[in-house]
């Protein structure tokens, strides 16, 4: 398909509530869309329209195969952490052995090795996260759909993960919409930044932010959206 992902003129009501309201957007395979906007304006709600687990009121949704990971881990309590990563890879066929072998490396990238055999209770909110980040990722869709991943982590780890999500993507190439209060995070993430505006949300701007990944939060561009971003909410 020409486009990962392509809505068109999609509004979202709940009741009396418009959550989303006249929403064009194409995502080109292979780009890191990043969405920024107030509390309320429908972000996660545009993720779960993408995913197929929401249908829009009115306009088209079309996207390739897309996987979500939510706001809460939802990890499985009787389940040891890396079971639960490789959970995805279960329900696609891979034996337990493989599916472990092949979530295996990423518990090292993410700096939870030594805690495979950890029971989610055993692990602190941020740790809980990332194993929820690996799950999606192995879950082997073309297209991510991210809602603050990085929201549970603190300001260091929180920076690793975003470095490592910019290599892995590198490696493994996916399409990636991604939601997040950080406008920084947005820049330093991003192909482009959309913004939406308080509820009902619309697309107030799109930036495009022409550089290489991985960057770092001084770079002129990554400023520079950074800057536009939050002239879009005034």
């Amino acid at each position: 398909m020409e486009n990962a992902i392509e809505l068109a003129g999609v509004t979202r009501r709940f009741g009396t509530l418009t959550a989303l309201d006249g929403i064009d957007l194409r995502v080109d395979p292979g780009t890191v869309v990043v969405v920024v906007g107030p509390s309320g304006c429908g972000k996660s709600t545009l993720l779960e329209l993408v995913c197929g687990l929401q249908t829009a009121d009115a306009g088209t949704v079309t996207a390739a195969p897309a996987v979500l990971m939510p706001q809460r881990d939802l990890l499985l309590p009787w389940m040891t952490a890396l079971d639960n990563a490789a959970l995805a890879l279960r329900i696609a066929g891979r034996s337990r052995d493989e599916a472990r072998d092949e979530a295996r490396p990423l518990f090292t990238a993410l700096g939870l090795g030594g805690f495979e055999d950890a029971r989610p209770y055993e692990l602190s909110g941020g740790m809980r996260q990332r194993v929820a980040f690996a799950r999606t990722f192995l879950a082997g869709k073309p297209v991510l759909c991210l809602d603050e991943p990085f929201g549970a982590l603190d300001a260091m780890t929180r920076s690793d993960m975003q470095t490592w999500l910019a290599d892995a993507l590198a490696q493994q190439p996916r399409t990636v919409l991604l939601v997040t209060h950080d406008v920084e995070e947005a820049a330093v993430l991003a192909d482009r930044i959309v913004v939406l505006s308080p509820r009902p949300g619309r697309i107030v701007d799109e930036i495009d932010v022409a550089v290489a990944r991985p960057r770092m939060a001084v770079d002129e561009s990554v400023v520079a959206a950074r800057r536009r971003a939050l002239e879009a909410f005034a």
